[in-house]
């Protein structure tokens, strides 16, 4: 396969790609929004070049937009998922209890991983993991030997829409293949004299997968080489599925996608507003003479005026300043009304009119409405990425993802008063009782770690089996 070949873009992806790096400027603001502050601050009409850079020297941006999505990731993952693993198979049940702590072979538990996910998705719309297993250079005999060696040991890794270049569904809408582009700048030693741009693109079908790299290394002949480093068939092959799952959010939950241009037009204004603000410090003085003038006019000088010349100062009356910050307040509350948090808007407090608690309680309903949405789209993708990689195994687990749909204190105490009142009904049911049991003593315990909430779950059904 030929550079060109492998490094073929989708036309989806062309034209999405530098929405994304507008969307994420957005959403980290700081240094980095400050660095490309040129491709969103509107030059005006006929403005002095050397204003308009002044202009982007003085940018500052309120980051409103970016704020609202690490409290919607921070807010659905505040309570770990519920993650249940029925069945005898204890060899699984105890991987799964390590990939839930670890599950990027970097530290990251299964909740941080896909906290993140979100987060990516509410910028981009979309996010991306691959699910791999470590390399087979040899026969394995057996599932225990597999085991002994980590073959067997499955791990994810996120990939960014930015990275993934190309890609292509059958008509029942199931992935073929994709290709995802990675770059990064090496220095295999501290003595080296520079750095290197090590660009690697991953191909992977329904069996089989490809790994090219190209390394450019200066004054290296041929170091621009497509070179391929690795192939094989991978762990999905089985499955007859690409291991490369995607979180997909719709147009109305896709965050910066809503806000994005009022989140723009937030930062021109204010910082029109903030320029002539600081302008309007430095009035201007006046003079209304018919005769030449050349005098120097400053703080350490003086001038002379005839009988009826005149001098006075121009500024601003103010009236505009005005309209400007009353429109900076409008536009602020409307980035938070798109982004479902009405709660949070200023209108009601600075109109003097108080809101009431039910009122409250309806504005906040309409926002744990939305976090469910956003639990469920994570549950579903999570499920679906456990129960592939238990099929991969073949572990003979049950596996159930549930929770995310609770976000106020109160809310455990009104589901324990319920599930009290559930059994005391008095139905004769053994697996009634088990879900129940186990349900409320995950979600109590959800911060405990994998291992001993399985012994919990396993520690119910026993007790509970002669029932």
């Amino acid at each position: 396969m030929t550079i060109r070949q492998i490094d073929r873009e989708h036309p989806e992806f062309q034209a999405s790609r530098r929405l994304w790096k507008r969307y994420q400027d957005l959403y980290a603001g700081g240094e980095r929004l400050r660095a490309n502050a040129a491709e969103y601050l509107v030059r005006r009409h006929k403005e002095p070049g050397d204003v308009y850079l002044e202009r982007l020297a003085r940018v500052f941006y309120e980051n409103y937009i970016g704020s609202i999505i690490d409290w919607y990731s921070a807010t659905l993952m505040r309570r770990e998922p519920l993650l249940q693993f029925d069945g005898n198979d204890d060899p699984g049940r105890q991987f799964f209890a390590e990939l839930v702590t670890d599950c990027d072979l970097k530290g990251t538990s299964l909740t941080e991983f896909f906290r993140r996910q979100l987060s990516q998705a509410l910028v981009c719309g979309r996010s991306f993991l691959v699910v791999d297993f470590p390399r087979v250079n040899g026969p394995v005999a057996t599932r225990a030997e597999e085991d002994a060696m980590g073959h067997s040991r499955a791990f994810l890794t996120e990939y960014s829409p930015e990275e993934v270049i190309n890609w292509c569904y059958d008509d029942g809408g199931a992935l073929e293949w994709m290709v995802l582009r990675t770059s990064t700048l090496r220095q295999d030693r501290v003595e080296d004299a520079g750095w290197r741009r090590l660009t690697r693109w991953i191909y992977y079908d329904r069996e089989n997968f490809q790994i090219y790299e190209q390394d450019e290394q200066p004054k290296r002949p041929g170091s621009n080489q497509l070179a391929l480093v690795a192939e094989g068939r991978h762990g999905f092959a089985a499955q007859q599925r690409v291991p490369v799952f995607e979180l997909k959010l719709s147009e109305g939950l896709w965050l910066m996608n809503k806000t994005a241009l009022l989140q723009m037009e937030h930062f021109n204004k204010s910082n029109a507003l903030g320029w002539a603000l600081t302008m309007g410090l430095f009035a201007s003085p006046v003079i209304y003479s018919d005769r030449e003038w050349n005098q120097i006019v400053g703080e350490s000088y003086f001038i002379q005026l005839g009988p009826d010349d005149k001098f006075g100062w121009a500024e601003p009356s103010g009236n505009v300043f005005q309209i400007a910050a009353e429109n900076l307040v409008r536009l602020k509350d409307e980035i938070y009304r798109v982004s479902y948090l009405t709660n949070q808007t200023s209108g009601r407090v600075e109109s003097g009119s108080g809101q009431s608690g039910f009122s409250k309680r309806m504005d906040f309903g309409v926002t744990q409405d939305i976090l469910r949405a956003y639990g469920d789209v994570v549950k579903e993708l999570m499920r679906r990425v456990l129960v592939s990689i238990a099929t991969a195994r073949q572990d003979t687990l049950t596996i159930d993802v549930s929770g995310m749909n609770e976000f106020d204190i109160e809310d455990f105490g009104a589901e324990l008063t319920n599930a009290k009142q559930l059994l005391d009904l008095g139905i004769e049911s053994p697996t009634l009782k088990k879900q129940l049991f186990k349900k409320i003593a995950l979600k109590y315990f959800c911060d405990s770690r994998q291992e001993i909430k399985n012994q919990i779950a396993q520690e119910i059904d026993s007790s509970l089996g002669g029932l």
